[in-house]
């Protein structure tokens, strides 16, 4: 599919970004492994949710759709998932793969995981190697370092584990199979992660302790709780860079997730001078949330590394196109995860800046963008990745000209109605 955008007079509207992704999964795995029913509102539908759902209803959980978008999904408790009767397909999701290996590794069947050509080909052995340290017995293709996963789940124990990286994955997949090993798994991070695995096995009961960088869990039992889904941050974010990156801009957005570990994008983004007021504050479901409003800004180059880059890992493809329009030079360093994502992140976010007239130049571990570059319209490519698709879109609004996006259907990995938004956005006038 090839999108096309032109240039926009002026951004102006509201929106209300699709439920966050990350607890969505979160919210129909650990629901499924609990005990009794529950409901899970402003559900993420795409791509990558609805092939959590399909993995959980083929291991024998009971998932319905509710009225307005939600779920209904049946607890089996810690002892009810059934083997699936085919291979389970993770599509393109990395969090649905690495999430589900920690949790069959803990179940006492036999299940084989794989994913589409991309997922297939991203590392797996970060996840592999600490299971195989709990008892899991797990084999993957090409040293045992990438999908289809095979996992003879059951016999875990629990283990002291320093994560090499922060990743909430494979933080989470941890977590997932020491539900159901026996004695504790303290893990400790190097720097935090997102944290909603922990938040979500805290409310229904789990026996888990976080003090700083270690989570301390215990096995245990599940209770299932209600989950209203706030607005994902990462999809919010591309509204954030374009009401800053625009001259006449002004874009409302309404119950977005502002958790600290997530929300990182809000904080570089006001350093480097943006416009962004954060309203109505308030907890949903253990999870804080607030209404966020943008206007145009005169942004500033600055250097994002360290501590900040878990935070906005998945945002750092929109940091470079904001400091290809700011004033001066942007530095981005200690991002080298985001070359085994979705596709090399690095690499082909620079690619499709480069055509649009952004100074950048690739570093191994992220990229130099030289600012106040006047962007046009060039015919560019997502390389199936979702979130270059989404960056390229809000580049074209403010590109001269018009930008054609190829394979610009890999928006439905993650906010599926994102071309109608950015439509009624750019509809604005003066």
């Amino acid at each position: 599919m090839k999108q096309v955008v032109k240039s926009a007079h002026a951004l102006d509207g509201k929106i209300s970004p699709p439920g966050d992704k990350s607890i969505s999964h979160r919210a129909v795995i650990l629901n499924s492994i609990a005990s009794g029913d529950s409901r899970v509102s402003n559900f993420a539908r795409s791509d990558d949710c609805l092939a959590t759902v399909a993995c959980m209803r083929s291991l024998g959980v009971a998932i319905e759709s509710s009225k307005g978008g939600g779920l209904v999904v049946r607890g089996v408790g810690d002892r009810g998932l059934k083997e699936a009767d085919d291979v389970l397909c993770t599509e393109n999701s990395g969090t649905t793969m690495r999430l589900l290996a920690g949790l069959l590794a803990g179940q006492p069947f036999l299940a084989i995981i794989t994913g589409d050509r991309s997922l297939r080909s991203r590392p797996m052995d970060r996840v592999i190697q600490p299971l195989r340290l709990m008892g899991a017995r797990i084999w993957g293709r090409s040293g045992d370092s990438r999908a289809p996963l095979v996992i003879s789940g059951g016999n875990l124990h629990g283990i002291k584990y320093t994560l090499p990286v922060a990743s909430a994955q494979l933080k989470s997949a941890l977590l997932l199979a020491a539900l159901f090993a026996k004695g504790d798994t303290v893990i400790k991070e190097p720097v935090a992660s997102r944290d909603h695995t922990e938040r979500m096995l805290k409310a229904m009961g789990a026996k888990i302790v976080v003090k700083k960088d270690t989570i301390a869990l215990s096995p245990g039992r599940l209770k299932a709780v209600d989950i209203a889904v706030p607005g994902d941050i990462s999809s919010a974010a591309f509204w954030l860079v374009a009401g800053a990156i625009h001259s006449r801009a002004d874009i409302r957005l309404t119950n977005v997730g502002i958790n600290p570990t997530r929300s990182g994008v809000i904080d570089v983004l006001n350093a480097m001078g943006a416009d962004i007021a954060v309203t109505n504050e308030r907890m949903v479901s253990g999870e804080p949330v607030a209404d966020l409003r943008v206007r145009s800004s005169e942004l500033s180059g600055m250097e994002v590394s360290g501590e900040i880059i878990p935070r906005v890992i998945d945002e750092i493809p929109l940091i470079a196109l904001a400091a290809s329009v700011a004033q001066g030079k942007t530095v981005i360093r200690d991002a080298g995860e985001l070359r085994v994502k979705e596709s090399d992140r690095i690499s082909n976010t620079a690619r499709e800046l480069l055509k649009l007239g952004a100074d950048v130049q690739e570093l191994p571990d992220g990229m130099i963008i030289q600012g106040r570059k006047r962007l046009r319209g060039a015919a560019c490519d997502s390389h199936g990745d979702h979130r270059l698709a989404m960056m390229l879109g809000i580049a074209a609004l403010v590109a001269e000209g018009e930008t054609e996006i190829d394979n610009a259907e890999a928006v439905n990995i993650s906010y599926p109605r994102f071309w109608r938004d950015l439509k009624r956005l750019s509809a604005a006038r003066s």
